[in-house]
Formats: structure tokens, C-alpha cells, sequence
């Protein structure tokens, strides 16, 4: 099922037009992806860097349903602490990704990471873990809310039917792999448009907030710190809700190979990114307290719809639109880097090698894309979405600590590689403690959720002395998946790069 060794190819066809030359140059190399060689050409310029960060970070969250961390801190004044916090927290997080990134300039974001600093098991579990379970799931979720507040100003009067939002669902998660897989260019464009549309939408939350604030409508910041008192059981909830408002600063790193002048572009990107959302994050919340109490705000299905409501009249019912381009630049950022994570997984020899491949002409990772396709469909009209979300909030967040800690580990491992950028010791340090210490107390917290993750993601471990370790499969085995390879290359018209033809 999993590259070991050489397989055959038909790299060296005739469809393929004489490309046998057309291959992915080393890492390392230096050279330059020329016109004729099909490649992932360095497309990802500083802007559109930025776009793939802030583009992916701000989804529906922050719109409709920002109260995870209100619910669980029990005042007005520790939830925008903790949004604050969590904001910086982020952005140490985001730096030591910077410094990864500009050290190791290879795609693939944690898997890569984890692989260099810790050796393939570990980075096998993570990548099995996301193939399989939390990419789709966290795919189908998003792409759910851009399915129900895309058919919301259709349904005013009425509820709106739980199959029509699955079958809208289907179609934008459909024209995401489509878009993707077609061109890196387009997809770049497109995310950049909604990127733009999304600081739009937080800028017609925020501007109304500050003249209610110039108004003198402070009086749901009285006494801000007073409330129910925060526990320690919901401290690990409250993080795990910022940290997951702010998720998808690391989806750049996934990209390195694209990026152009990465050991420039992607600290800036990072940073740029990050001040803008934290900024707005924390207005947008201030902004909802001068017009919802603590209260209504716990009470409301979605929250900048009552807040439009109340101060825009009419003009509310453009908030469903926008969240809906939110939730469709989430899908389209996330679907684009992730992509990459199986691709580098694959020429790694973690994943079938078609995944490593690309298309002859659209220079797109196509198999890489659409392979999660079906996996989100059975995840859309099967799957129990938010359960699994819950069960592996902890493993995202256990291997994001390992990849920090797996930073400080390399300065003294390889004490000798290059650093373009490079951040205080203390901020890894204090990044990783504070994931691993929250996984942690998420165990005390709640045990059973946690505990059927963990049992879930420890099935990589089987998985991986089963896929890769054992080399003595049947013979009649490997025969099938060569063929099976080889007939999709022919039918996707996609070859292997550099590496896995010179194997």
C-alpha cells in the first residue's frame, strides 16, 4: 500500500509527451524550476502568504459563535483576556514556526518537522491521524457552516432542511478540490478576494462597536472581571476554544517549497498575520459587549447576526453571506496546505506514492487534493463530525507542543544549521510547556473524550509497522498496488517527482 522501493511508473510514456525529464528538483539543489519541467512552481508570493494565514485563521467562528472561551472563563473581562492571551500566545507559537520554516525549507508543516526532529513514527502517526480522521472532519465542519449561511438569507421564514445543507455542502467542498486541483495560481487569487471580504466583514463589526464605544455604551464592561468564577475543568476548554479560533497560523509552513524568498517571506507573513487577527479578534469581541450582555451573548446562534441586527437594520442579512465567503476561504486556505502535508508524506514513502505525485500540466499535487474528497463526503454524510473534533482537539495540540519541543531539541541535535531567523529560547520553551501542559490537564478534565482520542490516534502505531515496517508483503499484494498506481497516473495524468523515478 506504502512506497518502500522502486515501482513502476510510466513516467517515461508517450502521453506524457517526452517528460521524462520533467521532474521535481532536489530540496537542496538550487535549481530553478524552468517553464518545461512540471513542478510546484514558487508561487506564494508575501501577499499571498499572508492571504493562506489570515484567509485560513478567520473562519465562521469568530461570527457566529465566539463563547467557548466566555462560557468557560465566566466574565466579560477574562474572556478577552484570555483572547488576548491566546492571540500571543499564537504568535510565539507562529515565530517558532517561522524559524522551522526558514531552517527547513521543505513542505509539509508538522509532519516534517516532527520527522526531522523525532524520526518517522511519530511523524507517521500525525500524518495518519490527519489523513484519515481530523482533515476531513475538520473539512466537513467548516464547510458546513459555509452550506447552512450560504442558503440562509433563502430561508428566512423557515428552518432550513438539514439534507439541502448537506448537498450545498457537497458542492463547495467539491469546487474547493476542483479549484485546487486545476491551478495554484487561481487558488492564490481567489484567497486573497476572500481574505479581503472577511477583514471587510470584521471591519463592519468592529467600526459600530468603537462609535458605541464612543457613545458611551460601556456598560457591559462594568465590573467586567465579575461573574461565575473560572475553574481549573474549564481553563483546558477555554484554551482549547482561543487556540482554536486562532488555528491555521502553521498552514504556510506546508507550503515552504512554493513560497517565494521563504527565509524573508514567511516571518513576515507570520507576523503580519498574526497582529492583524489578534487585533481584530480582540475589537470584534469588544465590539459584540457594547451591544450583547454576557448573557444574550451565551444565548445567541449566531452573534454578529444579533449584533447586525441591532445596530444595522437590514443590512444584517449580509452577515450570512459573509460568513459564508469566510467559511469558503477556510476551506479553500485549509485544503490547499494540507495537500502539501500528504504530498511531502508520500515522497517520504509514508503514504502510496500516487499521492506524491503531480499533474503533467496544471503543476498541481492533484492526487494529494482530491484524495480527501471522499473521505469528507463519508465524514459529511456519515460522521458523527463534532465528537471526532472533540476526541482529537488534544492530538492536534499534543504533536503542535512536540514540533516546538522538537525545535529546541534541534538547536542542540544541530546546533550548526542554518538560522535565517531565529527566536528566544524562551518562547518555544514557554509555547510547548503551555500545549503540553493544557493536554495534559485535559486528561484530568475530561478523561473519557481525551482518552478515546488518545486510543485513536495510538492506532497509527500498528498502522505503521503494518504499512511501512514489514517488508515481506505477498507478492500478489504488491503486484496490485503497482497496477492499481500506474492505471491512476495513466487516468490523472501525473507523474512522480525527481526523487521517486532516480528510486
Amino acid at each position: 500500500m506504502f512506497r518502500k522501493a522502486a515501482v513502476t511508473t510510466v513516467s517515461n510514456g508517450s502521453y506524457l509527451q517526452g517528460q521524462a525529464n520533467g521532474r521535481l528538483p532536489s530540496m537542496d539543489s538550487g535549481q530553478p524550476a524552468q517553464e518545461g519541467k512540471v513542478v510546484l512552481k514558487k508561487k506564494v508570493t508575501l501577499l499571498r502568504g499572508i492571504s493562506i494565514i489570515i484567509g485560513t485563521i478567520i473562519g465562521a467562528g469568530i461570527f457566529i459563535s465566539p463563547k467557548g472561551i466566555l462560557k468557560n472563563t465566566g466574565s466579560v473581562g477574562m474572556s478577552l483576556t484570555l483572547w488576548t492571551v491566546c492571540g500571543i500566545l499564537s504568535l510565539f507559537g507562529a515565530l517558532c514556526y517561522a524559524e522551522l520554516g526558514t531552517c527547513i525549507k521543505k513542505s509539509g508543516g508538522h509532519y516534517t518537522y516532527i520527522l526531522e526532529a523525532f524520526g518517522p513514527l511519530p511523524a507517521f502517526v500525525r500524518v495518519w491521524v490527519e489523513l484519515l480522521i481530523i482533515r476531513p472532519a475538520a473539512t466537513a465542519v467548516i464547510s458546513l457552516a459555509f452550506g447552512r449561511y450560504i442558503l440562509e438569507p433563502f430561508f428566512m421564514q423557515c428552518e432550513i432542511p438539514e439534507l439541502a445543507i448537506k448537498l450545498i455542502t457537497a458542492v463547495g467542498i467539491t469546487l474547493v478540490m476542483v479549484l485546487n486541483s486545476t491551478s495554484v495560481s487561481w487558488s492564490a487569487r481567489i484567497q486573497i478576494f476572500l481574505t479581503f471580504c472577511k477583514l471587510v466583514a470584521i471591519l463592519i463589526i468592529i467600526v459600530p462597536g468603537v462609535i458605541q464605544l464612543i457613545k458611551g455604551e460601556t456598560q457591559h464592561f462594568k465590573n467586567a472581571f465579575a461573574g461565575n468564577d473560572a475553574s481549573i475543568m474549564g481553563l483546558p476548554l477555554a484554551f482549547y476554544s482561543g487556540m482554536y479560533a486562532y488555528s491555521g497560523w502553521f498552514y504556510l509552513n506546508f507550503v515552504t517549497e512554493e513560497v517565494e524568498n521563504p527565509e524573508k517571506n514567511i516571518p513576515l507573513a507570520i507576523c503580519i498575520s498574526m497582529i492583524i487577527v489578534t487585533v481584530g479578534y480582540v475589537l470584534t469581541n469588544v465590539a459584540y459587549f457594547t451591544t450583547i450582555s454576557a448573557g444574550e451573548l451565551l444565548l445567541s446562534k449566531a452573534v454578529a447576526v444579533t449584533f447586525a441586527e441591532r445596530l444595522m437594520g437590514n443590512f444584517s442579512l449580509a452577515v450570512p453571506v459573509f460568513v459564508a465567503l469566510s467559511c469558503f476561504g477556510s476551506m479553500n486556505g485549509g485544503i490547499f496546505a494540507v495537500s502539501r502535508m500528504f504530498f511531502v508524506a508520500s515522497r517520504e514513502g509514508h503514504l502510496p506514492e500516487i499521492l506524491s505525485m503531480i499533474h503533467v500540466r496544471k503543476h498541481t499535487p492533484l492526487p494529494a487534493v482530491i484524495v480527501l474528497h471522499p473521505l469528507t463526503m463519508i465524514m459529511l454524510f456519515t460522521g458523527d463530525l463534532y465528537s471526532l473534533l472533540n476526541f482529537l482537539s488534544f492530538a492536534r495540540w499534543l504533536f503542535i507542543g512536540l514540533v516546538v519541543a522538537g525545535l529546541i531539541y534541534l538547536r542542540y541535535k544541530r546546533p550548526d544549521m542554518p538560522r535565517p531567523f531565529k527566536v528566544p529560547l524562551f518562547i518555544p520553551a514557554l509555547f510547548s510547556f503551555t500545549c503540553l501542559f493544557m493536554v495534559a490537564l485535559s486528561l484530568y478534565s475530561d478523561p473519557v473524550s481525551t482518552g478515546i482520542g488518545f486510543a485513536i490516534t495510538l492506532t497509527g502505531v500498528p498502522a505503521y509497522y503494518l504499512f511501512i515496517v514489514w517488508d515481506k508483503k505477498p507478492k500478489w499484494f504488491r503486484k496490485l498496488v503497482d497496477r492499481v498506481t500506474v492505471t491512476l497516473q495513466i487516468l490523472l495524468e501525473v507523474i512522480p517527482s525527481e526523487e521517486d523515478q532516480k528510486s
